[in-house]
């Protein structure tokens, strides 16, 4: 099955809106991920990706943290950014779109000057991030009650 759809940088409060819905849908609905804990302080000055279908369903989103924000997320290297928050509607997995989203965040942290992008993978999509030229590194460890791992790609 093929879906044609757009990945771009999400736009104004309707495109936030839509990228919030998608991972409500995943990591609330699906992974029992607390709503307090999916959204927080630094949605507001991240660069959120959006995939839409042709007519306009929001299919799947992710962010990139830069600047002080990702600083914490990433070991305290101001040239890394932060991938997070990677989710692909259940109906539009299998289409290519998550590996769409890394690449427009990976492009955007290249806008922005960035040599590497970090994320905290969910350890069973380990091999997904590592087809995407992920290296994981350090410890799994838990985050919002699910396994994670250290990953990250140079630019």
């Amino acid at each position: 099955m093929s879906v044609p759809y757009l990945v771009r940088v999400a736009e104004g409060p309707a495109d936030r809106e839509a990228c919030f819905a998608v991972r409500k849908e995943v990591f609330v609905g699906e992974q029992c991920v607390p709503e307090e804990l999916e959204y927080d302080a630094y949605d507001a000055g991240a660069v959120h990706v959006l995939a839409v279908r042709e007519d306009g369903v929001p299919l799947g989103t992710g962010r990139l943290l830069h600047g002080e924000a990702a600083v914490a997320q990433t070991g305290a290297d101001p040239s890394v950014g932060s991938l997070g928050r990677l989710a692909v509607a259940g109906a539009a997995r299998g289409l290519g779109i998550g590996a769409a989203l890394v690449r427009a965040i990976e492009d955007a942290a290249r806008a922005r000057g960035l040599a590497a992008v970090d994320l905290h993978a969910q350890t069973h999509a380990l091999g997904f991030y590592e087809r995407l030229g992920y290296e994981p590194y350090g410890p799994e460890y838990m985050e919002a009650g699910i396994a994670h791992r250290g990953m990250r790609r140079p630019l």
